[in-house]
């Protein structure tokens, strides 16, 4: 219980203070997304990658665990929405909150808490992961374009760059040491993992600033109750199948057992911030996904300790 709470509470103080600040100050929040975007994610994914003590089984059985689990998700969530004979753009919206986990805002911090520098090492892994799904193959489903133009869009984002020269990084320090020694003597790899470490608190902020500016879901334009079974629907999907479809996925492939508790408790974030921006930019129902997003991320602060329960957090 004491490191349950000491991973769920300090990660929900942040949040709260970015609402409030986010309901109190009229805040520039999306040019705190792009600084995140192009500055901050990519400092702390080259820093991990860089650091990490990851040897390649852990990362291929993160990676086609991920991808295989949340194929499959992606067909159940296919198969509801034609079941309930749902609108094309609310079976877009539906898939999107059901496959996009906020993995970055929340798994990050989430992941470090639960389980130290190792745990967040595997967290980057399925983060990156996670990031090739809502902006490779995201576009593609929600805008019907082709495959290849998302792919091209997907690699004009720094965080892949940013984790190839990492990893690359490393590699050429094995083969030419003196590298190694000039980066330590001009303190480069201090000054990346210093602007790495603020990206985490400025997630943080900014999901708690975006709940702010979002319109509560279970009110209507007068202020009425109204019925939230889709979004709730969404946040069923997100919150409880997917960490049970990855947790699966992850026994049948053999992961170690810290493989698959990272893998799990990323798969069980709430739906991301960016699936609201990416349908609304591509197709879909903006309204109700931005209700799911606010929906899921507060009743992630449930769900999420009984998850790092079942994966043996105490």
């Amino acid at each position: 219980m004491q490191v349950l709470l000491s991973t769920v509470i300090p990660v929900g103080l942040i949040v709260f203070l970015g609402f409030y600040v986010g309901k109190r100050f009229d805040l520039d929040l999306p040019t705190l997304s792009r600084l995140s975007i192009y500055v901050l994610v990519p400092a702390l994914i080259f820093d991990a990658m860089y650091r990490a003590q990851l040897n390649g089984s852990s990362v291929l059985g993160l990676s086609l665990a991920f991808f295989i689990a949340y194929g499959v998700l992606y067909l159940l969530t296919l198969g509801i929405s034609r079941a309930l004979h749902l609108s094309r753009d609310l079976q877009k919206s539906l898939v999107a909150m059901a496959t996009f986990p906020n993995s970055g805002n929340m798994g990050l911090p989430m992941a470090q808490l639960a389980f130290g520098v190792a745990g967040y090492e595997r967290a980057m892994v399925v983060f990156v992961a996670s990031s090739v799904l809502m902006f490779g193959l995201g576009p593609a489903f929600l805008k019907g374009g082709g495959l290849l133009q998302s792919l091209t869009f997907t690699l004009r984002l720094p965080l892949f760059w940013a984790l190839a020269a990492g990893l690359g990084l490393r590699a050429l320090e094995a083969l030419f040491p003196p590298l190694g020694e000039f980066v330590r003597a001009t303190k480069l790899d201090q000054g990346v993992h210093l602007l790495g470490q603020a990206c985490i608190p400025v997630l943080l902020l900014s999901l708690g600033m975006q709940i702010a500016q979002s319109p509560l879901p279970w009110s209507g334009p007068l202020g009425t109750a109204r019925v939230l079974a889709f979004e709730l629907l969404g946040s069923f999907l997100r919150l409880i199948a997917a960490p049970t479809l990855t947790y699966g996925v992850g026994l049948l492939l053999r992961l170690s057992p810290l493989d698959l508790q990272v893998l799990v408790l990323q798969s069980a974030m709430s739906v991301a911030v960016n699936a609201f921006m990416m349908v609304r930019e591509f197709g879909g129902d903006a309204k109700k996904t931005a209700g799911g997003v606010v929906l899921s991320t507060v009743l992630a602060f449930v769900t999420i300790p009984l998850v790092l329960w079942m994966v043996g957090v105490r």
